[in-house]
């Protein structure tokens, strides 16, 4: 299998120059390709493999911590396993402005984080022996990945055990049962994001037992059909058997992905169930039972703001300031070559934020119970106009 190929910083720092201010705009088609290529440096090994990572990390923390709380049940346990689930949550939905890739490929996206629930399907499954001993014990998350529907996989499932009325549920209201489904269940959760955190990095890192019992025991694929890592692949656009045929094919897909889960934001997690009238419409709220569909929405827009400024956000990161590139970011490109365009999507960026939940305005939370507010309509606006300037943006890459 091939590896990632990392720019060290050096390279990065040639490429875009000693800062912003003292760079003098040449923009040659090899100097821009330059460019080019240090962001997209940037956007694999400073933005998505790290967030990966990190959802890799607490997915294990989670199935780990679900395995605990199963050997000695209390509240205190439980509610450890509360805390890694939103963690985990919380990286994952920082992740929806790069699903292009092996999320989608693979097709992780809907296998992890499809809603709303199949509560009956869930029952009926409990009323199945057969299956459920199937789940138990070694083999139930190989078990349960291959066999549930997406409707019984992934987070919400999860969810619905551990969560009741936005708080961690009472432990004794947990059962065995929920228990033996909950820690499969947990189990491919984790083994999907370990698979695409391998298929974007490759096989180097500190994890190899990870590869090894995803592309190994479980036989994952981990690599594109042209035997490329996602990364590796990215970071030799332009080359012979990279799907990226120029850079700019590479940045249009890099913002295509924002605007993918822009347009999702907008008129399908807050749009469908604030001005839809079917059932399915009403019902169609993601995170109802941790009443965290708000925060869901604001991390899919600190998402987009990783992949525009280049880096991580300082939550992510556990540190007091976010961790951006001045350099080699589309803000800072865009900032040089078309100020106007790049001043429009700041602003649009930080409004989405503002008005999904900012302090002194933002939605009413839960939004499960307040799915028609009018706070709900102003950040479905606002995320809407992000779609709008995120496509701009695409379409000044065009060739």
């Amino acid at each position: 299998m091939k590896k990632l190929i990392y720019l060290s910083a050096a390279v990065l720092a040639v490429a875009g120059l000693s800062s912003c201010e003292e760079r003098t705009p040449d923009f040659s088609e090899e100097n821009d390709d330059a460019r080019l290529s240090a962001i997209a440096a940037t956007f694999v090994n400073g933005t998505v493999i790290p967030t990966y990572h990190y959802l890799s990390d607490y997915t294990a923390e989670l199935a780990d911590r679900l395995e605990a709380f199963n050997a000695q049940k209390n509240q205190a346990n439980l509610d450890a396993v509360c805390e890694s689930f939103l963690k985990a949550r919380a990286y994952w939905e920082k992740t929806e402005a790069f699903l292009f890739g092996a999320a989608t490929d693979f097709g992780i996206d809907p296998h992890i984080d499809s809603w709303p629930l199949d509560v009956t399907g869930l029952q009926t499954l409990f009323d199945s022996p057969d299956m459920i001993e199937q789940l138990e014990g070694e083999g139930g998350d190989a078990y349960a990945g291959s066999q549930l529907g997406n409707g019984l996989l992934g987070f919400h499932g999860i969810e619905y055990i551990i969560f009741e009325n936005g708080e961690p549920k009472d432990y004794t209201k947990i059962s065995d049962l929920d228990m033996i489904y909950c820690i499969a269940v947990a189990g491919d959760l984790r083994n999907k994001c370990w698979q695409m955190e391998i298929a974007w990095r490759g096989d180097d890192g500190e994890d190899g037992s990870r590869y090894e019992y995803v592309a190994g025991t479980l036989e994952a694929n981990v690599t594109m059909t042209n035997g490329s890592s996602y990364g590796e692949n990215m970071l030799n656009s332009g080359k012979p058997g990279s799907t990226y045929a120029t850079w700019k094919q590479a940045m249009q897909a890099i913002l295509d992905g924002s605007v993918t889960i822009a347009d999702e934001v907008a008129n399908q997690k807050i749009g469908r169930p604030y001005l839809g009238s079917s059932e399915e419409d009403i019902n169609y709220i993601e995170s109802p039972y941790s009443y965290k569909s708000i925060q869901d929405f604001y991390d899919n827009m600190v998402s987009i703001r990783n992949v525009y400024y280049g880096g991580m956000d300082a939550e992510s990161l556990g540190t007091a300031s976010d961790s951006y590139d001045s350099v080699n970011s589309l803000h800072a490109y865009l900032a040089e070559v078309n100020p106007e365009l790049d001043a429009r999507l700041v602003a649009a960026i930080d409004k989405a934020l503002a008005e999904i939940n900012g302090e002194g305005t933002g939605m009413k939370w839960p939004f499960v119970n307040n799915r028609q507010d009018p706070s709900v309509g102003e950040a479905q606006e606002a995320v809407a106009e992000l779609n709008t300037v995120l496509d701009e943006a695409k379409s000044y890459f065009a060739e």
